[in-house]
C-alpha cells in the first residue's frame, strides 16, 4: 500500500542545513498498524507530514496505493489526501461552533456526498466510537476523550484507505489514552490501516509494528505478537 524509497528531506534554518529524512525506505501493507517513534528531532513528524502528502520530499519515490505522489500535482494531493487518508492530531482541531456530527462531516463539504448521507455518516461513525448520546454537544461541552473520539469519527468519515495519527494520546490521561488506543486497535482489528507517531512506548506497543527513528534514519523495527 505505502511504498518509500530512498526519501530525503531537508530544511535551512539561517546558513544550516538540518537534514530531517536521510534515505529512509520502507514499506506498509493494507491493514498494517504501525507506529513511528523517536524523540523530538528524529524525523518521525517529517515522516508523517510526507505520508500524509502534507509535504513533499527533495527526492527519492513515494508510492501510495501505486500511486508516485511526488509526481502529483498540489491539486492532485488535496484530492489524495481529501479521499484516501484520514488525519487525527494530537489537538483535535475541532470547530468549536459546530456540534459533534456538525465536526465529523466537515471533510464532506467538498465532496459529491449529499447533506442527507453525510448526516447519517456522521450519525453512525458517532455511535461507532461512543458518542450516540453526545452528537449534539459542541466540544467545549465534551471531555478530551470524547474530542478525540470526535476527531476519529472525522477521520473516518470520507472512508479513507489510512489513517493517520500524530500523537493521538498526547493531551489525554492515562486510562482515557487507553481507551482510544483500544478503539484504534479495534479499527484496524475491522480492516483500517493504521500509520500513528508517538513518543510513549507504551502507547506505540498497541501497533503491530513499531519502527524507531533517530536523527533521520530508520534505527530499528519491532514486530509485535
Amino acid at each position: 500500500m505505502i511504498t518509500l524509497k530512498d526519501i530525503r528531506k531537508s530544511f535551512t534554518n539561517g546558513e544550516e542545513t538540518i537534514v530531517a529524512l536521510n534515505d529512509v525506505s520502507l514499506s506498509i501493507q493494507e491493514n498494517e498498524f504501525v507506529s513511528f517513534m523517536g524523540s523530538s528531532g528524529s524525523g518521525k513528524s517529517t515522516m508523517m507530514n510526507i505520508l500524509g502528502c502534507l509535504d513533499t520530499p527533495d527526492s527519492g519515490e513515494y508510492l501510495l496505493n501505486g500511486n508516485a505522489v511526488n509526481e502529483l500535482t498540489d491539486e492532485a494531493l488535496s484530492k489524495i489526501r481529501n479521499e484516501h487518508i484520514g488525519f487525527i492530531f494530537q489537538t483535535f482541531h475541532l470547530l468549536p461552533k459546530l456540534d459533534a456530527i456538525g465536526n465529523v462531516k466537515l471533510p464532506l463539504r467538498y465532496s459529491d456526498v449529499s447533506e442527507e448521507e453525510a448526516t447519517q455518516r456522521a450519525q453512525a461513525l458517532l455511535e461507532k466510537v461512543g458518542l450516540g448520546h453526545r452528537m449534539h454537544h459542541r466540544p467545549f461541552e465534551m471531555s478530551g476523550g470524547q474530542r478525540q473520539r470526535v476527531a476519529i469519527a472525522r477521520a473516518l468519515i470520507n472512508r479513507p484507505t489510512m489513517i493517520l495519527a500524530d500523537e493521538p494520546t498526547g493531551n489525554l490521561d492515562s486510562k482515557t489514552s487507553d481507551d482510544i488506543m483500544a478503539l484504534l486497535t479495534e479499527l484496524h482489528q475491522q480492516g483500517q490501516t493504521i500509520v500513528m507517531v508517538t513518543h510513549e512506548e507504551n502507547i506505540a506497543d498497541f501497533a503491530q509494528k513499531v519502527i524507531t527513528m533517530k536523527d533521520g534514519q530508520i534505527i530499528s523495527e519491532k514486530t509485535n505478537s
